[in-house]
């Protein structure tokens, strides 16, 4: 990356004081509140395939969004362009277009007592390191990687193989016309495989692994991305439906959040104001099976969703969603909060976190006669309102332990509030770069349609 560390430094103090700058901007043409967010992004990003560069790029961003208390009214903007001149007329514009809007007092700040940051520097999300990342510690990176597949698809008819790294790093500022201020920066560096192989039929099956870290030193290494993409897609290799049924479901660890996160929509303070959320009147109602516990974490050092304080400027907080199968939080922020005339307990998740159990993810399949672990997704839908879901899988069937048919065209359907009691169990494979940091989790008796 060319940007030096004095840059980026001198580049994170720059934006507070712009924040400043547009806060007595706005304040001084008549907004009576403002919150104001300047940020800041730089990424870097190399791909091969088969052998030859086929991307290279460099983005930098730079930009602002306000949001305006005018008259009890609320309104929220966004501009790339930061010239003073050009910031005082794109305000002027949207402190007299916030007139026309209807009352809308809800929308005001928190009170700055409840406002605040975590311990930043706690959090450990940036990495020098990554600043020193160069185009050619990419390019052999790139292409040891490509390697790396190639070798580790030894044996199999592989028709293209693409290896990608990337890094960058990101800041902003947050200021707000009654006091608060908060900075936070982080880095990340990211390294992907994507092999597609030849099947019978004309088929080109074709799986992707990565790894993204806040350090360097955190990433997993090139071998292992290269191993697990080509076993994704030998996975996939004469993969087809299997008899529809009721199946054991082991979901992959790194999938979970899309299954999970069907229970976790209809958490949201929107939701439950609009009346669309299957779980309204839920709270510390038994939903789940003993075992099902979802945590959000957001100050794990490293840690990819890990955040100083929510939306709203309340500081980061650890917390239980589901505990033991009980319902104990929604997540609802300030301004739903008083829509709903309630005390907020945040509107927006950090690390969610699955505590991991004793078996391995092979165990758990040795000891069930049939099992489907699933592996990924091919698209689907899922209603916060009715709690419905269904969505195209493709993965391995199992039978006590051994792979006997690789799985796709199929389709888990049903409801969250009768999936829930199903999980049976954590794996204790936990994956831990992502901000969901779970492990793979079964599930009993799980509708499948297939052939």
């Amino acid at each position: 990356m060319s940007t030096t560390l004095r840059e980026a430094t001198a580049d994170h103090e720059g934006l507070l004081d712009s924040a400043r700058k547009v806060v007595a901007l706005a304040t001084g043409l008549g907004a009576d509140e403002c919150r104001v967010r300047v940020g800041r992004g730089v990424s870097t990003e190399l791909s091969r395939r088969d052998g030859r560069i086929e991307k290279a790029e460099e983005s930098r961003s730079r930009a602002m969004s306000v949001s305006l208390m005018v008259d009890g009214r609320w309104s929220a903007h966004s501009t790339s362009d930061l010239r003073e001149g050009a910031l005082r007329a794109f305000l002027t514009r949207a402190i007299e277009g916030t007139r026309f809007l209807e009352p809308d007092p809800d929308r005001a700040l928190p009170p700055l007592a409840e406002m605040g940051s975590a311990d930043v520097d706690a959090l450990d999300a940036w990495d020098d390191a990554i600043l020193g990342i160069d185009q050619a510690a990419r390019r052999a990176g790139c292409e040891a990687l490509e390697d790396a597949v190639r070798a580790a698809a030894d044996g199999l008819s592989v028709r293209s193989v693409t290896s990608g790294l990337a890094d960058g790093y990101s800041a902003r500022a947050i200021v707000t016309s009654h006091g608060f201020e908060s900075t936070f920066a982080s880095t990340w560096v990211s390294t992907a495989a994507v092999i597609s192989l030849e099947d019978a039929g004309g088929r080109l099956p074709e799986a992707w692994y990565s790894s993204t870290s806040r350090h360097a030193d955190d990433a997993l290494s090139l071998a292992h991305v290269a191993a697990r993409a080509v076993e994704r897609a030998r996975d996939r290799l004469g993969s087809g439906p299997a008899k529809s049924g009721r199946y054991p479901m082991l979901l992959d660890q790194r999938i979970t959040g899309r299954v999970l996160g069907t229970a976790l929509s209809p958490l949201s303070g929107e939701l439950l104001y609009e009346k669309r959320s299957c779980l309204d009147g839920k709270l510390g109602e038994k939903l789940g099976s003993d075992g099902f516990t979802i945590l959000d974490d957001p100050l794990i050092p490293r840690g990819s969703g890990s955040k100083p304080h929510d939306g709203d400027g309340i500081p980061a907080r650890r917390r239980a969603l589901f505990q033991d199968g009980v319902l104990e939080t929604f997540l609802i922020d300030v301004y739903n909060a008083r829509r709903l005339g309630t005390a907020p307990t945040g509107g927006s998740t950090g690390n969610l976190v699955v505590p991991p159990g004793e078996r391995s993810p092979g165990a758990i399949l040795a000891s069930l006669p049939r099992a489907i672990r699933v592996d990924g997704f091919l698209g689907g839908n899922a209603n916060p309102t009715t709690g419905d879901f269904s969505f195209g899988v493709h993965g391995v069937l199992f039978e006590h332990g051994e792979p006997v048919a690789n799985v796709s065209e199929m389709n888990i359907s049903g409801n969250v509030l009768d999936l829930l009691p199903r999980f049976a169990e954590a794996a204790s494979d936990v994956w831990t770069l992502g901000a969901w940091r779970t492990p793979s989790l079964l599930f009993d008796d799980v509708q499948f349609s297939g052939s």
